[in-house]
């Protein structure tokens, strides 16, 4: 379908849709999809635009390659303009579009976390939200629960299937330039942070939205921003941040995704930032704390990742570390042929060995279970 074309599309209100459980690994996808499919299968692109007209980069991402899914944005970063949301009408008209576009098989996520987190602004005309810190100091779970319900509903009307939310990292440093000087910690007690976020898991699982906890091993010590660079926390970092996803993943509702940190710990992984380290992909979230859902990683254009790593060898250790889903939030920097590189960029790697075939197949089959789960073809 061309762009031209797609443009005429009406929005259809999209069926109701509601999450059954923790994933199972199993799915009814019968085909095997062609390599290049799994490939674009695997990526979740940002993109420039407020309507289908704007938007013919991602549709041909969506419609051609097949990618699995969009990530939107308020704030073009890059321009310091909008970037895809103006109000609700508009939003849903695009999200719709962007839905039917792709047969009613795509991903589509947010930042939704709420307080200076919050994509759904009240200048475009949506409710206020709260940082996860004013919940967590006013520590009244039905408060929580109220706030997570409105965004819930709210995400479900727009169409947007995935909140990337809520924070579960600890607030160990108040001043912390990612994560505790905007608040977005609920608290430094591993308990609290459950309590809350486990509201938030479960208002969203009410209204088919997926949640992703992030950001794992834990961000909540870091000195420095992995969006700008280099965030080293071996001397800062706490055992005690696991204790909210050794919690959290086994509760019921649990969260469909884990959200990898770009951070690095030299005892952890002596090379290599927790993103592209298999000893703390497979060895700790897998192995150690069982989790067999679906990863996704932060955005990897961060600078943490681009500044020390080019694209090929990320995607290479990235997907060898365990990583199912690549995020390409295409704010930081833009680049409209990002899903096309790196599509072609991994199916070059399993053909050369050096990311299994059976990788790739295993990670692009867990995005498939998740689109499962939400009532979306593969």
């Amino acid at each position: 379908m061309s762009w031209m074309r797609a443009r005429m599309i009406i929005f259809v209100a999209m069926l109701p849709m509601g999450l059954s459980g923790c994933l199972s690994g199993n799915s009814s996808n019968s085909h095997e999809p062609a390599l290049s499919e799994q490939a674009a299968g695997v990526l979740m692109i940002g993109f420039r635009g407020q309507t289908l007209a704007e938007a013919d980069v991602i549709l041909e991402d969506i419609e051609q390659r097949r990618i699995a899914g969009v990530i939107l944005f308020d704030r073009d970063v890059e321009l310091g303009t909008t970037r895809n949301i103006e109000n609700q009408q508009q939003l849903t008209e695009l999200v719709g579009g962007l839905q039917q576009a792709s047969g009613n098989r795509l991903l589509v996520a947010i930042d939704q976390e709420g307080g200076a987190v919050n994509r759904l602004k009240t200048t475009y005309g949506f409710p206020e939200t709260h940082r996860a810190r004013h919940f967590g100091e006013l520590d009244d779970l039905d408060a929580t629960r109220a706030e997570a319900d409105q965004t819930a509903n709210l995400l479900k009307e727009l169409g947007i299937n995935v909140n990337f939310a809520p924070v579960v990292d600890l607030d160990i440093d108040p001043d912390s330039p990612a994560i505790g000087r905007w608040g977005r910690s609920y608290s430094a007690d591993p308990d609290i942070v459950v309590d809350h976020a486990h509201e938030v898991i479960a208002a969203h699982h009410a209204q088919g939205v997926a949640n992703a906890i992030k950001h794992f091993p834990g961000h909540g010590s870091a000195g420095d921003d992995s969006h700008e660079g280099f965030t080293d926390v071996t001397h800062t970092w706490q055992e005690q941040e696991l204790e909210p996803y050794r919690q959290l993943l086994r509760m019921t509702p649990s969260p469909a995704m884990v959200m990898t940190a770009h951070i690095f710990h030299e005892t952890l992984d002596p090379a290599h930032p927790a993103t592209l380290s298999r000893n703390v992909i497979h060895g700790m979230l897998r192995d150690e704390l069982g989790f067999d859902g679906l990863i996704v990683s932060d955005d990897m254009q961060m600078g943490a990742i681009t500044d020390h790593y080019g694209l090929e060898e990320a995607l290479e250790r990235s997907l060898n570390a365990g990583v199912d889903l690549l995020i390409f939030a295409n704010n930081l920097a833009y680049q409209p042929d990002i899903a096309q590189e790196a599509q072609a960029i991994i199916v070059r790697l399993v053909q050369q060995g050096r990311v299994p075939a059976t990788r790739l197949r295993e990670a692009w089959q867990r995005v498939c279970d998740l689109k499962t789960e939400l009532h979306l073809a593969c």
